[in-house]
């Protein structure tokens, strides 16, 4: 492994991926150090140059000075040293893949994507190694919508590496001014991390389907109360620190994702709850639904340590056995009070 080296402040970051919430991570780091943003439509990344915001995800939130926008990957790669990656964890693996040969061993890579690697489950710790066994890395995860980080809005979110001290002391020194609304903790466990930031996801889709469903207040309470158990079960099978579940990237990002209709996922849930199939939710949202995917994965991790996750078992049934919403609602239910 290469050996990290004193960087000079303020560092330039690199974010790869200009949907709603890489684009809304660069304006927040923006604010107090330079980022360079990339994303995979030229088009698109020329507008913003142009009109110095992201009109299709954040309209009306205009980029900070410290924010440039590029087409250029080369140049982004070139310019900085630590890479922030925020594309839909459906296509990390590939996206990751396709860096390679271009990614250099001083380049870290610290991954916003929540989720596992599509129908393998696997856990993306374990992939980066594999494609850049030179290249530290880390996750960055938490509650936080992107138009409320575009918009300054206090939001905290948990970093999780083995280079924590690194990051800290040669990344984010400007991120730890008092007066920024974007805070970050700091922690080691990137299983833990990457296991809630995928499974939180899935239990905002059942949520999301008990509220169009009709049930109320009670109901989301023990759904999102036995999620967590879920999460947790499944956390300490592959060894990941069972406080990190109480932390932002657990129990914090649940909540948030659970609670509020900025969430893909509750509302993939809602209209599922409202008589819609998966395929007619996905169109009505019009933007990648994790959640989706998560569901499926998450399955997959279940079944390779033989645990059973009655509340992600029936929104699977939902999505990938036609199993009508209704009824493997009542089931759950049943399965809750069992429990």
């Amino acid at each position: 492994m290469v050996n990290h080296t004193k960087l000079p402040q303020p560092q330039t970051i690199g974010i790869l991926g200009a949907g709603s919430y890489g684009t809304a991570l660069a304006i927040a780091f923006a604010k107090v150090m330079p980022v360079i943003l990339w994303g995979h439509r030229p088009d698109a990344m020329e507008k913003m140059a142009q009109t110095r915001q992201n009109s299709e995800y954040l309209p009306d939130i205009t980029f900070p000075e410290k924010l440039e926008v590029s087409k250029d990957l080369d140049h982004v790669l070139e310019t900085c040293n630590l890479l922030l990656i925020a594309v839909p964890s459906v296509v990390l693996s590939d996206f990751l893949k396709s860096l390679k040969g271009k990614i250099k061993p001083h380049h870290f890579l610290l991954i916003a994507s929540k989720g596992l690697e599509q129908k393998t489950g696997r856990f993306f710790s374990d992939i980066i190694p594999e494609i850049f066994p030179e290249n530290h890395f880390g996750f960055i995860s938490g509650p936080s919508f992107a138009k409320e980080v575009a918009r300054g809005i206090p939001t905290a979110l948990a970093v999780a590496s083995k280079d924590i001290k690194f990051l800290r002391k040669e990344i984010f020194p400007p991120m730890h001014n008092i007066r920024q609304p974007l805070k970050l903790y700091y922690v080691e466990d990137m299983i833990g991390l990457q296991i809630a930031g995928a499974i939180k996801n899935v239990i905002a889709i059942a949520v999301g389907l008990s509220d169009g469903l009709g049930y109320g207040a009670n109901t989301r309470a023990a759904v999102i109360t036995h999620g967590l158990e879920e999460i947790s079960t499944l956390g300490k099978l592959y060894g990941a620190d069972a406080s990190t579940f109480q932390g932002l990237s657990g129990f914090g990002d649940l909540i948030l994702t659970c609670t509020d209709d900025q969430s893909r996922n509750r509302r993939f849930g809602l209209y599922l709850g409202q008589g819609l199939t998966p395929e007619q939710a996905i169109e009505k949202i019009g933007q990648v639904v994790e959640g989706y995917y998560n569901t499926r994965e998450t399955i997959t991790l279940a079944r390779k340590v033989n645990v059973e996750l009655p509340i992600i078992q029936k929104v699977y049934d939902i999505l990938f056995n036609n199993k009508s919403p209704k009824r493997a609602a009542g089931e759950l239910l049943l399965a809750i009070h069992n429990l």
